[in-house]
């Protein structure tokens, strides 16, 4: 296997020619960029003085920013104008893959079948519903005669109407209430994350005219259907309370239900599955440490008001679901008669009447170097979402759990284990709204799987593949490179382990991959401090050069999220002129357990930093990546890691694509009154303590930039309207790096500014082609590619 895999791919005239250029030598516009004004401006903090000209930028209404960003627009412009064509041609090969009608499939839940698709020619979903033809008798007759809708289709939500009316738009949440009347939904038409409450009348096609409220984040039906529950922000965009309001009446009044005074908490609600309970969570942002505080409300008789399950204990949480008179409650709170590791989960239940921690059984807990992450509950059978050694697996137990022992193990329950796809793949489960449905629906995928819809019959334990995303051509012309793949539909969905000897699979499943064109492996780096971090490295098989390729390494690294490695389309476009796309699954982002993220986070930051140096060491190294070829990307916090990294070691990266960055750490967290600020102290650190503001001035990309140096070319992307990452840090960042590192390479350093988006863009499908057609443009062009067709 391993000679295999490092086995070079044969000559071919096809193979596109790589031009490489002296290092940081890049063709620049005549004109130099703009520089803008520097105002005297003196920051201290624990005795320590600094200045920042560019502090003036975070007054977003100063009209000299505005101008300044318009100024690097023309700049960006003038520096990519001899792209245009190499822009175009990457453009048409990523807009050629996609189908032109794209659909979800039908999920029943009650009488409707719900399913989304997008239009021919259009950029966002439209969400319908139609009634599902499998309704007989009575229900058939009175839907079809007194609703008039039997079989027809009803569009409940068009996206691409509210954006051609307003310019933009972001749906954050959609909910259909109980009895299917009403769609309730929050709608952000500036970009700003300052979500408006909508309720639709799914009977009239109408929004009801005196029920639009601003700052909403989560909502939750209650059983009789026309009461709502939902959260709202404080000025700092912190959900803080919940709301309740109750339609049908002539006067619709705001009732508070709860408030969450401590700024360090948000709150989140949610409906159980099977509709009979509200969850209050009172949670810190980040998810170590934690104290949790969880309140239920009856959704059958919302006025008997909030019940607390248990006091906040820092570092546990509480998941909850219901299931016929008893809470099960997925939680790490230790346990009186047995040790489990940091971060672990196990699964316990009390009777509705005795929530208290004392009157818990613990039902459930993992086995041996296996986790508990998540749960999904229905009438028949509880699902669990497991990792065993960083590979994902789900299961099924028939409900309810045998309560004849206290204790027991996932192994001695019985489960079915799902059938997946062997290798790196993501699964996501699909919302899975129907309680009474013994069928569960996830989504997987890989780095060179398109995503699969997968139906899981967990009575019969079978399965089915529902849908499978296509991929047109995948054959372009890029530069002189020029091929067609075949899709591999040889493979059998395998077992994860020995328990699948239970499925009954009555027919061969078959799913289609690209594993034959292009080779997917998962390395372990060693980081500075021993711990092996993982990597994942994508190239293809024909095109791929050892030692001679170029490389773009991805990373986010933060508030425990995972890395996102999912299938998708664009990146064919590097793969197949021979570049190598890899993944850091640095500590600070999703892992095994929490104490990955604990690993990265607050005072233990800079790990995160050398993992990622270090994966890209790895990578020129062992001859994946030529040495001055290596590219990275980073969004938002993993922004942070590539402009420290880059500090760290300037000559490892030939360039690097920030993307609505956050950089200017130190001087945003010393300032409490911006929004987000004070939540996330517990990712980061709080400045104001001497120890923790030491750690991050000492890599705080802006603060670190180096004077008098080369620098790599970077395309530095915002959004004037962003209020996640203000504007003014990839503008302040620009400034500085122009300012103070070596000119003719800063030149290379380029801001982009959308004036009218908010953190997530703006675009659509085609939008997000044309964008991400842009970076790999500039990728191109800095790293001195050559294409015969551009």
């Amino acid at each position: 296997m391993a000679s295999h895999l490092l086995r070079c791919p044969t000559r071919s005239s096809s193979w596109l020619t790589l031009g490489l250029l002296p290092k940081f030598k890049v063709v620049s516009p005549r004109d130099a960029p703009p520089v803008p004004k520097k105002v005297p401006f003196t920051v201290s903090a624990h005795g320590t003085s600094w200045q920042d000209p560019y502090h003036w930028m975070s007054n977003t209404a100063d009209p000299d920013l505005s101008a300044y960003l318009r100024h690097e627009n023309s700049y960006a412009e003038a520096f990519m104008a001899d792209t245009l064509n190499l822009q175009r041609t990457l453009f048409s090969e990523m807009n050629s893959r996609m189908p032109t009608n794209i659909s979800t499939p039908t999920e029943r839940w009650g009488p409707w079948l719900y399913y989304q698709y997008i239009p021919e020619g259009k950029e966002y979903p439209v969400l319908c519903r139609k009634l599902a033809t499998q309704t007989n008798g009575w229900a058939k007759s009175f839907l079809n005669n007194v609703i008039g809708e039997f079989g027809r289709e009803k569009v409940l939500l068009d996206w691409n109407e509210i954006a051609e009316e307003y310019g933009y738009v972001h749906v954050g949440t959609c909910r259909v209430s109980p009895d299917h009347n009403f769609l309730a939904y929050t709608l952000d038409i500036t970009g700003s994350e300052r979500f408006m409450l909508q309720i639709k009348d799914l009977h009239s096609g109408c929004i009801l005219p005196d029920l639009r409220v601003d700052g909403v984040v989560s909502l939750a039906w209650a059983q009789d259907g026309c009461t709502l529950f939902y959260t709202t922000t404080d000025e700092n965009q912190r959900p803080y309370r919940v709301q309740c309001i109750k339609l049908g009446s002539d006067a619709v009044n705001d009732v508070p239900v709860f408030t969450e005074s401590d700024p360090s908490f948000c709150v989140d609600i949610t409906s159980t599955k099977d509709g009979k309970f509200i969850t209050v969570n009172s949670n810190s942002r980040s998810l170590f440490p934690v104290a949790l505080q969880v309140f239920v409300i009856n959704a059958t008789n919302p006025e008997e008001g909030l019940r607390r399950m248990n006091k906040r204990v820092p570092g546990v949480q509480y998941f909850l679901e219901h299931h016929y008179g008893f809470f099960y409650i997925l939680t790490n709170a230790p346990l009186t008669d047995k040790e489990l590791s940091v971060g672990d989960y196990y699964l316990a239940r009390c009777q509705v009447d005795d929530v208290q921690l004392a009157d818990w059984q613990n039902i459930i807990l993992p086995g041996e170097d296996i986790s508990i992450q998540d749960m999904d509950i229905f009438h028949g059978h509880l699902v669990l979402f497991l990792n065993n050694k960083g590979c994902s697996m789900i299961c099924s137990i028939n409900m309810p759990v045998d309560v004849n022992y206290k204790q027991m193990e996932i192994g001695d329950l019985s489960p079915w284990f799902f059938p997946l796809p062997s290798g790196l793949c993501k699964v996501v489960p699909c919302s899975n709204h129907d309680f009474m449905n013994f069928v569960y629906r996830v989504v997987v995928s890989s780095p060179v799987m398109p995503d699969i819809i997968i139906d899981y019959d967990m009575r019969q334990r079978v399965f089915s593949i529902v849908q499978q995303e296509e991929v047109l051509g995948v054959s372009g012309n890029s530069g002189s490179f020029s091929q067609t793949h075949d899709l591999n539909t040889n493979k059998l969905l395998d077992a994860q382990n020995d328990e699948n000897k239970h499925a009954q699979i009555t027919e061969v499943q078959r799913w289609k991959d690209f594993s034959d064109a292009y080779c997917c492996e998962r390395k372990e780096v060693i980081s500075h401090d021993g711990v092996e971090v993982p990597l994942t490295i994508l190239y293809s098989r024909e095109a791929w050069k050892k030692g001679l390729s170029p490389g773009l390494l991805q990373v986010y690294g933060a508030y425990g999220e995972v890395l996102d490695k999912a299938w998708c389309s664009d990146r064919l476009s590097l793969l197949d002129r021979g570049w190598v796309v890899a993944f850091a699954d640095v500590r600070g982002g999703g892992g095994p357990d929490s104490s990955w993220h604990k690993c990265g986070s607050g005072l233990n930051k800079l790990n995160s930093i050398y993992d990622f140096v270090l994966c890209g060491k790895y990578l020129v190294n062992e001859g994946y990546v030529h040495e001055d070829q290596l590219g990275a990307i980073g969004f938002s916090a993993g922004g942070l890691l590539v402009g420290a990294a880059i500090n760290m070691c300037p000559d490892m990266f030939r360039a690097a694509i920030l993307k609505v960055p956050f950089l200017d750490i130190c001087n945003t967290l010393l300032d409490p009154n911006l929004p987000l600020t004070l939540l996330d102290y517990e990712e980061f650190g709080n400045p104001r303590v001497q120890s923790q503001f030491e750690s991050i001035l000492s890599y705080s990309p802006y603060d670190n930039i180096s004077q008098g140096s080369c620098h790599p070319s970077v395309l530095v992307t915002a959004s004037f309207y962003d209020s996640r990452v203000g504007v003014w840090e990839a503008a302040k960042w620009v400034a500085k790096v122009r300012d103070s590192t070596c000119s003719s390479c800063s030149s290379g350093v380029i801001l982009k500014t959308n004036m009218n988006g908010g953190h997530f863009g703006e675009g659509g499908r085609h939008g997000h082609c044309e964008e991400t057609a842009y970076e790999y443009a500039f990728l191109m062009k800095v790293m001195g590619i050559s294409c015969d067709t551009t």
